[in-house]
């Protein structure tokens, strides 16, 4: 399975190609764009979130609503392009020259602008530097097609019982450490967790910063609004669980087939994402083994009939899933666009100056949360498929009930 995005981000429109599901999954557009309304979920998000309305349209792959087994290809129209064109977009769909189109010469830290010039050597029509093509293009917008083409994953999985979820864990400084994490766990998520990872989501979903606590969800608005008042961006952690895994996708047997690599790389090839954590990850390293690993114990409950009296390891064992509900965490930084600028150097006179403000949130870490639940389950999708083969979602079903024995 494999799936490829094209697009900008004030572009006409976001495409999207997925390759390599089984034929007869049922697939329809609004399992498609409720996933994408959850993606403008979150308090502090910017003015796009006000105009932008995200509806796919399934433009191949698809029969009587099932897969056919070909390339399945989406389109997302962007609701602003009239409004955000600014003359850019007409130049590039036309193949016209630019001439007249002022480049932007501002590179914003924390951003891919600079990168961008140094690696591609963007240039507008006069031949100024012009980081516009990467703006456009390493944008967060991006993630609009991303969750588009997972939500097919994600379907594949819910045909065989499996969810995703996520919650926020942390929004800047408010939110739970290690040293609560485990309270918050008994108190509001391991009752979610024990329905399904979207019983989780969908509670989360509730709150506008995604948090399963009102309490804290308020002090998370209130440091969200201070920020703001400060020209300022915030970060966060979330948490993406999944359940109805089976033990034994994945492998330990090549470094590139280890589930723990391969989610971090999804993970990670999120717009801002910084860090990753599995399980008890961060806290496991000053932990001693013998409070950290989980003892293994007779569960007739679990395929198999082994399970743990804890889950410390977040559901992976040796890069190979047990059984146990999948727990991925994700590390976002403060979004760099800021409305009290930073220092930057304008590439076409070496001058020291401000950067420019482009229209941009507060934090988007609910946002986030939604699109890593999208990558993980594409992530768990491809392993499914690599356990039980099959053309078809039947042969694919046969193999997992007897996987299951």
């Amino acid at each position: 399975m494999r799936y490829l995005t094209a697009g900008e981000s004030h572009g006409r429109a976001l495409v999207g190609i997925v390759e390599g599901l089984p034929a007869g999954l049922p697939v329809s557009a609004d399992a498609i764009n409720r996933q994408l309304a959850r993606r403008w979920l979150g308090f502090g998000r910017g003015g796009r979130a006000k105009f932008e309305t995200d509806r796919v349209e399934l433009t191949s792959g698809i029969r009587f609503g099932q897969t056919m087994a070909s390339p399945v290809a989406l389109r997302l129209d962007n609701a602003a392009f009239e409004r955000d064109k600014s003359g850019w977009p007409d130049v590039m769909n036309a193949g016209g020259t630019g001439e007249g189109v002022e480049p932007v010469t501002l590179p914003r830290p924390g951003h891919a602008d600079l990168v961008a010039v140094q690696k591609y050597g963007f240039a507008a029509f006069d031949g100024r530097p012009d980081i516009r093509p990467s703006i456009e293009r390493s944008s967060a917008r991006e993630t609009a097609m991303r969750v588009a083409c997972c939500t097919l994953g994600r379907e594949l999985l819910r045909a065989f019982g499996i969810t995703v979820g996520s919650h926020v864990v942390r929004i800047g400084d408010v939110g739970y450490d290690d040293r609560d994490s485990a309270h918050a766990w008994a108190a509001h998520i391991a009752p979610l967790v024990a329905a399904s990872g979207e019983a989780l989501g969908l509670a989360a979903d509730q709150s506008d910063v995604r948090m399963l606590s009102d309490e804290v969800a308020e002090r998370a608005r209130d440091h969200i609004r201070q920020a703001k008042a400060d020209g300022d961006s915030l970060g966060g952690v979330y948490e993406v669980v999944v359940t109805g895994l089976p033990p034994g996708l994945g492998s330990y047997v090549q470094w590139d087939r280890k589930l723990d690599g391969r989610l971090a790389q999804a993970i990670l090839s999120i717009q801002a994402q910084k860090a990753v954590e599995i399980g008890d990850g961060i806290a496991g390293a000053r932990t001693p083994g013998s409070r950290l690993h989980d003892p293994i114990v007779r569960d007739e409950a679990v395929p198999g009939g082994y399970g743990r009296a804890s889950n410390r390891a977040g559901g992976l064992e040796g890069g190979v899933t047990t059984g146990q509900p999948l727990v991925v965490r994700g590390f976002m930084k403060p979004i760099p666009t800021l409305i009290r600028p930073l220092g930057t150097v304008d590439l076409a006179t070496g001058e020291a100056v401000p950067t420019r403000y482009e229209r941009s949130d507060v934090t988007s870490v609910p946002a986030a949360a939604v699109v890593a639940e999208a990558v993980v389950a594409w992530t768990l999708a491809e392993a499914l498929v690599e356990a039980l083969g099959g053309d078809t979602l039947a042969q694919m079903m046969a193999r997992f009930a007897s996987l299951r024995r």
